[in-house]
């Protein structure tokens, strides 16, 4: 009987189970739908399986316990686009203890009491939203929370205190958000912590918490790009478990901790732009771990220590310091060595024979000290050098063979140093090579025709050498090049013809040479070319006209030299800063507009020139009038001819038989006959030129106005011809209010055209940087507006179209602006379709395709495409809306592009505390936008995301369509 009642007992236990189980997943599955009906839009249908007829155990998302059934994790990271307030009530689930919404839209503040109904948590990541205020306090109920991840968010204020309390914290990540104040002291509680992540917080300030060395069991510690400051703990030698410490561009002071030579087990110290002092200790000898160390950026005085010479380091970095001292000979016997940095210190004597010769060594870097003595012969090997940078010592004797025939280097920086002799033959035929500046040195020599097969170099900078002899046609052979400068040499002979088939060339300097002959007049592709200096030499004959129709030349130096004849009256359309003629025989009267005392010094020493007012110039002689009966004759004589012109016209029926030779595709609906526009193609309708054609502006009997550009010479040029096809597969399946519209092509017998709705306002960056009111006119609110638009429409070609598209060339010159000055992303002559260039050797690109200033930094050197590339080049544009600067402006520094001055100002600490971050802004803002005070925190929040774009890695760049959430985000903001 007793048997019985005890089955009889578990039976009713069992049942009451199975009911409190069945209740309890109804409460859940409540629970979940409630949510997803009221709290979450989710526009991609990602929780349309959420339903009552089916368990949620099957749901998108949604983990159960294999055993109980019971809901442990809700996972919704890189669902993408769910959006909502902090799903809170997902917590009232009793048995979840995973909860990720990472990658997402969930935006505004997240309330204490919400927060605290997740208390029960072990892992909570709410990364890559659009959170903001303050981060909650952690109640003690916090207690099993192993994992918390709020990185990538807008969250502000201090961070609590009481983290320190939820104490089996094993990671937190606080990266990318605008937290202040200081580190809490409470965080040296947390003795589970193994990863400890704060990067990116500008306004993160105060000291490292001085009990940092209690956390014991650390692994990864990295708080870098914040504003923190005083002096490096001691304790921090007590880490022993810790693998990484990142404490790089900060404010940090005083010395370098000695306890540092206890973390047996470190790989990666990095502590680079900071304001630490004093003489690196010799202590390294028990780090044997460590693979990276960058000290660089700071005041360290001293010796380099031979201690850390000797360590098997994979990169070194100790650059812009005070050292001083030879460099310890060891350090040549390190066989992982890939990276060298020793530049801008005071650095002396020579360097270690050897190396190079154990390592496969890839940048070699020891610029701007005082070396002196042969270069070390192997430093290539290994056949992997791809940076060799040696410009301003005192090294002599020839280049190392072995850099001569390195295949793998690709920029070269030797200038001003004693080098002599001449360079190795294969030094100039690498494909590799994209920058090369050897100037002002004792090479001699001359350049040889192999030149042609550095087809991706862009700098060519070779001036005050003693290389002599002609150029060779084969320097025309440089498709990429944007700068060359050859000047102060012995060069002679006459100036190969075809120079003017570089298209992408910006500068070109000639100046102090032997040239003869005339200058080349076909400059029908230099679209680019902004200074031209071919001065004292020997060149011959007129002036070219079509100099003057070179669109963006400011510098213009042809002194010096034996020109004669009149001065082009097409060289008063240029807009110059450097105008000089002087010291040629030149005659004649001065054009008008270029009769002002402004370039009066650029016309002297031609004694035939004239001009009635300009002194000291000669005052010019009428000249006799001419006779008007020859007026009349002339005038009479061409009325015939053009009657006689149209009779054999219409008699022959030319336009008819022209008319058939058109091939047109039409994309869009129109209210005009293409023919139409064709025949309006005339000189007086061109607004601009190009390497490739010319465009123009045509105005229809209907009063609709559009833009048209011609190609010629297309059947000569393959890439002019793949170019147009591009534009038109691109252009002709895309639908976007944000991109040009394409409406028409036109295949002829000789030439290409394409016709696009004519966008008023030309291009953002004519109206920055060219129209002298455009930077007034463009205030705050239309920038913004402008890289809303933009974006959008870049993220419709990375996101919408199938297959994706990249663009390649973004740039402020190819996003149009309207009548309202609305963007249209325009020029699509180098985009991809994503998928075609997947297939095409894994992404790699037969060329570096761009323009200057606005290729992302790996673009070069691995020649993969990706949106990523997109999106660094859109951030540079980004850059440019805010100060109003082009990307590589002439107040920058030599080594310094827009990014990195940017990046320095934005981390740069205030001048007193009172200044704020608005302070900093100042220096940075394009001055004729006068933001008002409501703009400040816009614009700097715009620059956060700019910056993002812009990252060195391509990983830690935000996709298109994040960059318009998070622009989108800041106008919400904004308009709170």
């Amino acid at each position: 009987m007793a048997s019985i009642f005890y089955l009889h007992l578990l039976h009713i236990f069992y049942f009451s189970f199975i009911i409190a189980a069945a209740s309890s997943a109804t409460r859940d599955a409540t629970v979940l739908l409630r949510v997803k009906n009221t709290q979450i839009t989710d526009p991609d249908a990602m929780l349309n399986n959420w339903l009552d007829s089916t368990t949620p155990c099957n749901w998108n998302g949604i983990t159960c316990n294999n055993q109980t059934s019971d809901i442990i994790s809700i996972d919704f990271t890189d669902f993408g686009n769910l959006s909502g307030p902090f799903p809170a009530d997902f917590c009232r689930i009793p048995t979840l203890r995973r909860l990720s919404i990472a990658n997402n839209l969930f935006n505004g503040t997240i309330s204490p009491a919400a927060f605290s109904l997740c208390s029960h948590l072990m892992f909570l990541n709410i990364s890559s939203n659009l959170f903001d205020g303050g981060l909650p306090e952690f109640e003690p109920s916090f207690g099993n929370l192993t994992v918390l991840d709020v990185s990538y968010n807008d969250f502000n204020g201090e961070i609590p205190a009481s983290i320190g309390e939820s104490l089996l914290l094993q990671f937190i990540d606080l990266s990318s958000n605008f937290f202040y104040g200081g580190l809490p002291e409470s965080l040296t509680n947390l003795t589970e912590l193994t990863t400890f992540l704060a990067p990116v917080n500008p306004s993160l300030t105060g000291p490292l918490p001085e009990g940092i060395g209690r956390l014991k069991k650390l692994q990864t510690f990295r708080i870098s790009s914040t504003n923190l400051s005083g002096e490096i703990p001691d304790s921090i030698g007590d880490l022993v478990s810790i693998k990484s410490i990142d404490l790089s561009t900060n404010s940090l002071i005083g010395g370098f901790p000695a306890s540092i030579g206890r973390l047996k087990g470190i790989e990666h110290l990095w502590l680079y732009e900071n304001n630490l002092s004093g003489e690196l200790p010799d202590i390294f000898a028990n780090l044997t771990a460590l693979i990276e160390f960058d000290a660089s950026q700071n005041n360290f005085t001293g010796k380099l220590p031979t201690s850390l010479a000797s360590l098997h380091l994979r990169s070194l970095a100790v650059n812009d310091n005070y050292l001083e001292g030879e460099i310890p000979s060891v350090l040549s016997s390190n066989p992982m060595l890939t990276q060298l940095k020793l530049f801008n210190n005071s650095f002396s004597g020579t360097l270690p024979e050897n190396l190079g010769k154990s390592s496969d060594l890839e940048e070699f870097d020891v610029s701007g000290n005082q070396f002196e003595g042969s270069l070390p012969p192997n430093l290539c090997y290994k056949n992997k050098l791809q940076k060799f940078i040696c410009f301003n010592n005192r090294f002599s004797g020839e280049v190392p063979a072995s850099c001569g025939n390195c295949e793998s280097i690709y920029y070269v920086r030797i200038s001003n140093n004693e080098f002599t002799g001449e360079l190795p033959a294969s030094f100039w035929s690498s494909s590799a090579l994209q920058f090369i500046d050897i100037s002002n040195n004792n090479f001699q020599g001359s350049v040889p025709a192999s030149i042609s097969n550095s087809t991706g170099v862009q700098k060519l900078l070779i001036s005050s050498n003693n290389f002599s002899r002609e150029l060779p046609e084969a320097i025309c052979r440089l498709p990429e090049i944007v700068e060359m400068d050859l000047s102060k040499n012995h060069f002679s002979g006459s100036l190969p013809t075809c120079l003017t088939d570089l298209k992408k060339l910006e500068k070109l300097n000639l100046q102090s040479n032997m040239f003869t002959g005339e200058i080349p007049n076909a400059m029908n592709y230099w679209d680019e070319l902004s200074s031209l200096n071919l001065s004292n030499n020997r060149l011959t004959g007129q002036i070219p006209d079509q100099i003057g129709s070179l669109p963006v030349l400011n510098y213009l130096d042809l002194a010096g030299n034996l020109l004669s004849g009149k001065i082009p009256a097409s060289l008063s359309k240029l807009k110059l800063n450097v105008f000089n003629l002087s010291n040629n025989n030149l005659e004649g009267k001065v054009p008008t507009g270029l009769d002002t005392e402004l370039y009066v010094s650029g016309l002297t020493g031609n004694p035939k020139l004239c001009s009635p007012d300009l002194k000291p110039l000669p005052s010019c002689h009428k000249s006799k009038t001419i006779s008007y009966y020859l007026v009349g004759f002339l005038s009479i004589l061409a009325f015939f001819l053009v009657v006689s012109l149209l009779w054999v016209v219409i008699k022959t029926g030319l336009f008819r038989r022209r008319k058939s030779l058109y091939k047109i595709t039409s994309f869009q609906r129109v209210g005009f006959k293409e023919q139409d526009v064709l025949v309006s193609l005339m000189e007086n309708n061109v607004i601009g030129m190009g390497g490739s054609g010319k465009v123009y502006r045509v105005t229809l009997k209907t009063g609709q106005v559009v833009a048209v550009k011609k190609l010629y010479r297309v059947q000569q040029n393959p890439e002019t011809e793949a170019e147009f096809l591009s534009e038109m597969e691109t252009l002709g399946r895309i639908r976007h209010k944000n991109i040009v519209k394409l409406l028409f092509g036109s295949v002829g017998e000789d030439f290409r055209a394409l016709v696009y709705e004519f966008i008023e306002n030309g291009s953002l960056g004519d109206m920055l940087h060219k129209d002298p009111k455009g930077g007034f006119v463009l205030d705050w609110s239309k920038r913004f507006e402008i890289a809303v638009g933009a974006a959008q429409g870049l993220a419709y070609l990375h996101h919408d179209c199938v297959p994706s598209i990249v663009h390649r060339d973004v740039k402020s010159n190819n996003i149009l602006l309207d009548h309202e000055y609305r963007p249209r992303v325009a020029d699509f002559g180098l985009a991809k379709t994503l998928q075609l260039e997947v297939k095409e050797s894994d992404g790699a690109m037969s060329r570096v395709a761009g323009s200057y200033g606005y290729i992302a930094p790996e673009y070069a050197y691995t020649m993969k495409v990706t949106e990523k590339s997109d999106v660094y080049s859109f951030g540079v544009v980004l850059l440019e809306l805010v100060t109003g600067k082009r990307p590589n402006d002439s107040s920058f520094d030599e080594h310094k592009d827009i990014v990195k001055w940017v990046m320095e100002a934005a981390l740069s600490p205030p001048e007193s505390p009172e200044d704020g971050s608005w302070a900093d802004l100042a220096q940075l803002i394009d001055p004729k936008m006068n933001p008002t005070n409501q703009d400040y925190e816009e614009i700097e929040r715009v620059l956060n995301v700019a910056l993002q774009c812009t990252s060195t890695l391509p990983i830690n760049r935000p996709s298109m369509r994040r960059v318009v959430e998070l622009l989108q985000d800041h106008s919400r903001t904004s308009s709170r």
